[in-house]
C-alpha cells in the first residue's frame, strides 16, 4: 500500500495520509472540507481529505511540491535519493545531487567554514616569527 500506482491513482501508508491531510489545508480549492473545483450545484467533499489514494490532479501538481520528501516518495521513485545527512528522500536536481534542500545549504556553510580555516591557517603559518 506504500506508493502504489493503480491507473494513475496513487495509494498511501497511514504517516504519509497523515503528512498529506495537513497539506490538503494549503489547497486554494478547498473550503471546509468540500472542493470549489467538484462543487456544481450542491457541496462535493474534498477526495483528498477522505481517501488513501493521491487522485486529484489539481493537488498532485500545485500542493504536493510544497512537501519535498512526501512528493519525492509518491510521485518520482526511480528519481529519488537518500540524502546523505539526513536521510530525508529528495529529488536531485542534477545526477550529482547528494544532500536535501535543506541540507546542503547547512552543508555549504560548514564546507565554507573549513576552507576558512584552512585558509587562515595557511595564511597566519607564512608570518614572519617574532623576535623573543
Amino acid at each position: 500500500m506504500n506508493g502504489k500506482t493503480n491507473d494513475n491513482r496513487i495509494e498511501f501508508n497511514y504517516h504519509q495520509y497523515r503528512t498529506m491531510r495537513r497539506l490538503v489545508h494549503e489547497c486554494c480549492n478547498y473550503d471546509e472540507g468540500n472542493c470549489l473545483l467538484l462543487e456544481r450545484e450542491d457541496t462535493c467533499v474534498c477526495v483528498q481529505s477522505i481517501s488513501y489514494s493521491l487522485c486529484c490532479k489539481w493537488f498532485r501538481q500545485a500542493v504536493l511540491p510544497l512537501d519535498a520528501e512526501l512528493e519525492a516518495t509518491l510521485l518520482h521513485k526511480g528519481d529519488r535519493k537518500a540524502c546523505a545527512f539526513c536521510g530525508a528522500w529528495f529529488v536531485p536536481k542534477s545526477n550529482r545531487g547528494k544532500y536535501c534542500q535543506s541540507c546542503a545549504a547547512r552543508m555549504k556553510r560548514q564546507r565554507a567554514k573549513e576552507r576558512k580555516h584552512r585558509q587562515r591557517e595557511r595564511c597566519h603559518a607564512l608570518e614572519p616569527l617574532e623576535p623573543l
